[in-house]
């Protein structure tokens, strides 16, 4: 059995760049980006201080969380460890920049894939060492198979000790660190300098390191002086996504409503305008997903070249089944048939369910996101679409000569969705996690997303809750419609705010 590997001595490395510029140079990577780059950080206050340098690439980890929510086999681990990737397969989703607890990974801006280190494969094949190896004026940077007890490799590791980055994130990463300070390993030791990086690419590289985790301040014991940008991989579509398929999703859990209190025969309500709105919003989700990729051509290798792990691959047959329903549950409505909309009512539900829920699996397996891996995700995102569902019914109620008892079923829907997601937010960020979750949270609710965030809680939960219960209470249909505008208004700024902040956590 062989297992690659590498250890970087930062006990002599000088940070002279010629691991980067050796990369750049085998593997032409475009300027922007890199596969490998060493990272400056200062110690102190002049005179008594001091710069550490630490050089960031692949961990090439045996419990690689890039290769399990690759939803094409794009990423693979080779049995000899070496975690490689291949640029026919992949179709630019970016879920492995999220998967990947190192930063390690890059969108190509050429190929427009993923790319990363992947230990000069092609060099390892034809008995070569890396090209960071062969350069580095140090010798730094050893390279090879550990299983193999008289490797270079294995000789440093057996004498000296070593340590790994993010340890606790169970990966079992295989590069490894000699002599390094914990700072320099750390990204949430060091504070980013405020008067600017050396040749840095950017000066806004992470906005939550300006809020403090509760309990966690003496943490902070350096200042990054140098690094490389690591832009945020998911935005504006990824946010857009979650709200448009709650609201289709939404639309058939109230039309399941209306069948379990014996509508069904409400034609052009339960039967038609609900299920158009599923697919309208399906249709929507699908096309944010599928324009969010950076190979957008290659959206069908979801399904033609599906890695069955991928909660991308899972959620994208889960919305396939779901549109099948949906359009089943039209052809019922269309052929004023309830019987056959009352036959599917029941699994049209739990797909719709499976709809609006499996983001929480999906944002699970992004194992450098701490703030996405809580349990309480799941719940939120079906309160979403009970959010989404119940306001957009009540929206469309004004079109509609509906029986007392659906419309009040849907206002006492969307009050209860409202309540139930206040309460779940408002529990999770009363629970205390791990630091990263605290910065992110922190970030989401004091930083750089604080206004999108409190809006959706004024807007989304106050005003619509309020508004929900007038309309109840008063029998209102013009408050309820504004209570259900409130309400999906509330989800579309809570769900950007919690997808930006879950990213803004340093990571390398």
């Amino acid at each position: 059995m062989t297992r690659y590997a590498f250890l970087i001595d930062h006990d002599t490395c000088i940070g002279c760049h010629a691991c980067t510029v050796a990369c750049k140079a085998e593997h032409e990577v475009p300027v922007g980006v890199n596969r490998t780059w060493v990272k400056y950080i200062e110690k102190g206050l002049f005179p008594d201080s001091r710069r550490f340098y630490s050089v960031n690439r692949c961990n090439h980890c045996d419990d690689a969380p890039c290769v399990a929510i690759c939803p094409t086999t794009a990423l693979f681990r080779r049995d000899d460890g070496i975690v490689d990737f291949d640029d026919s397969s992949c179709i630019g989703c970016k879920s492995c920049m999220n998967a990947c607890p190192y930063d390690a990974i890059y969108i190509n801006p050429e190929t427009q894939t993923a790319h990363k280190c992947n230990f000069c494969a092609h060099r390892i094949e034809v008995g070569l060492e890396p090209s960071c190896v062969i350069v580095c004026p140090t010798q730094s940077i050893f390279a090879g198979d550990i299983e193999d007890p008289t490797s270079s490799i294995s000789v440093m590791l057996s004498r000296h000790p070593t340590k790994v980055r993010s340890p606790e994130q169970g990966t079992r990463p295989h590069v490894f660190y000699k002599g390094a300070d914990e700072a320099a390993l750390d990204p949430l030791r060091t504070r980013i300098a405020s008067d600017g990086m050396i040749w840095a690419d950017t000066t806004e590289h992470h906005p939550t390191l300006a809020v403090e985790p509760s309990g966690h301040g003496s943490q902070v014991v350096a200042r990054t002086a140098y690094t490389t940008e690591h832009p945020m991989a998911w935005k504006g579509k990824v946010s857009a996504y979650l709200v448009t398929k709650a609201v289709s999703a939404g639309a058939l859990m109230v039309g399941a409503l209306a069948v379990l209190l014996g509508h069904a025969d409400e034609r052009a309500f339960v039967g038609i305008a609900l299920p158009i709105v599923a697919l309208i919003f399906a249709g929507v989700t699908g096309a944010l997903l599928v324009a969010d990729l950076k190979q957008p051509k290659r959206f069908l290798y979801i399904f033609t070249r599906p890695q069955w792990g991928s909660w991308l691959v899972r959620g994208a047959f889960v919305l396939l089944g779901y549109g099948l329903l949906a359009s089943l549950w039209l052809l019922g409505g269309l052929l004023d048939a309830p019987g056959l909309i009352e036959a599917i009512a029941a699994p049209s539900a739990l797909f719709a369910a499976g709809t609006a829920g499996y983001t929480a699996f999906l944002f699970g397996q992004c194992e450098g996101r701490d703030m996405w891996q809580t349990p309480l995700l799941l719940p939120i995102l079906l309160a979403q679409a009970g959010i989404g569902g119940a306001g957009t019914a009540l929206v469309l109620a004004p079109l509609f000569d509906l029986p007392g008892e659906l419309t009040t079923a849907s206002r006492w829907m969307l009050l209860a969705s409202v309540l139930l997601a206040g309460f779940l937010i408002a529990t999770e960020l009363t629970s205390k996690g791990t630091v990263h979750v605290e910065l992110a949270q922190g970030a989401m609710t004091r930083g750089p997303y604080r206004g999108r965030f409190w809006a959706s809680i004024g807007i989304g939960m106050v005003a619509a809750g309020v508004l929900a219960a007038i309309a109840i209470g008063a029998d209102s249909e013009s408050v309820a419609l504004l209570a259900g505008i409130a309400a999906i208004a509330g989800v579309a700024l809570y769900e950007d705010a919690f997808v930006r902040a879950g990213q803004s956590v340093p990571l390398s």
